[in-house]
């Protein structure tokens, strides 16, 4: 806009330029004046260079090494000593790039975020534990589910009395046994759980042949696939808000899993239920879909503005972080 009014100069007149383009006059005459440049006046007050080189001589003593501005301020003082005041001596420190905790404390290490991916079944599992409430306040069932991530089939679970390394390590066995997965063929992903890091589950794996892999601290996204699953089981309508016994919850969760394999068609999976994608079926399933669209297509083809209709394809891979999105 200032420029407009400044090319329109030698036509009309600056009031009315700026009246049409809704500029103010103020504003179109400070930017035509040059750039000031603020020279800020050294303070007599200031330490000097060598004070300064003192100050932070002090600061770093030994004895003065871990403690704030504060503590080195107050000690000097009882000693009979001023350089500076606790303010000046941040000053010196920002001058040098040492405000920070000085103190030698544990820094936590920079979690790498896991990138996995599935391109089949049996290639890439997700497992975690989930509580189920009780009979009584603060009581709890425990709930072990094993995802096929590709597929979204859960290859097993176990409902329990309590948490246990000894009772994941029996699980995760009987779920490599009973898919016949064989060594270096397939990756088990996990949060930072007391049972998901415990040796005797490290241990099992190793000699399984099997890659463990977890979630970074904190992160519930990378452990996606396990919570969605919790989730829809737990959002269904006949989920009860407290179990009476560990039987009521072993038979609920086996009448979930049953239909959640066979007739829940799941979003991700071009609707197709995890039992067909797990087992192989999900080609000729959509070949019969596709083949039921083109009839319909043939029959009324003024109902399909967009051409001849296509069912939902598979997923050629599924990505636990895939790279170059934000997570």
């Amino acid at each position: 806009m200032i420029g407009a009014v400044e090319a329109s100069r030698s036509t009309l007149p600056v009031l009315a330029s700026c009246a049409a383009l809704r500029v103010p006059r103020a504003t179109y005459y400070r930017r035509q004046r040059p750039a000031r440049v603020h020279c800020r006046r050294a303070q007599h007050r200031a330490l000097s260079a060598i004070e300064r080189q003192e100050v932070l001589g002090v600061l770093h003593e030994p004895r003065f090494i871990d403690l704030a501005p504060a503590q080195v301020h107050a000690v000097l003082l009882d000693e009979d000593r001023y350089l500076c005041s606790e303010r000046t001596m941040y000053r010196v420190l920002a001058a040098n790039t040492e405000v920070r905790e000085r103190r030698n404390q544990l820094r936590h290490p920079l979690y790498a975020k896991p990138h996995l991916v599935a391109n089949g079944p049996n290639q890439l599992w997700s497992w975690d534990i989930t509580k189920l409430l009780g009979p009584r306040k603060w009581s709890y069932f425990y709930l072990y589910v094993v995802i096929d991530v590709y597929s979204r089939y859960v290859v097993g679970w176990m409902v329990a009395h309590r948490e246990l390394a000894s009772l994941a390590q029996r699980l995760l066995a009987d779920c490599v046994r009973s898919q016949a997965v064989q060594r270096d063929k397939l990756t088990i992903h996990a949060d930072r759980g007391s049972s998901m890091m415990s040796k005797p589950v490290a241990l099992l794996l190793a000699d399984l042949g099997v890659t463990k892999s977890h979630s970074r601290p904190k992160t519930s996204n990378d452990n996606p696939f396990s919570e969605a699953q919790f989730k829809t089981l737990k959002y269904r309508p006949n989920f009860p808000d407290r179990f009476g016994a560990i039987e009521h919850a072993r038979a609920h969760c086996a009448d979930f899993f049953a239909w959640y394999h066979h007739d829940h068609h799941h979003a991700a999976l071009g609707l197709l239920t995890p039992h067909d994608v797990h087992h192989g079926l999900g080609p000729a399933r959509l070949e019969g879909r596709a083949a039921t669209l083109v009839n319909a297509y043939a029959q009324h083809p003024e109902r399909f503005p967009r051409g001849k209709p296509v069912p939902q394809p598979l997923p050629t891979e599924v990505w636990i972080n895939k790279p170059g999105f934000l997570q």
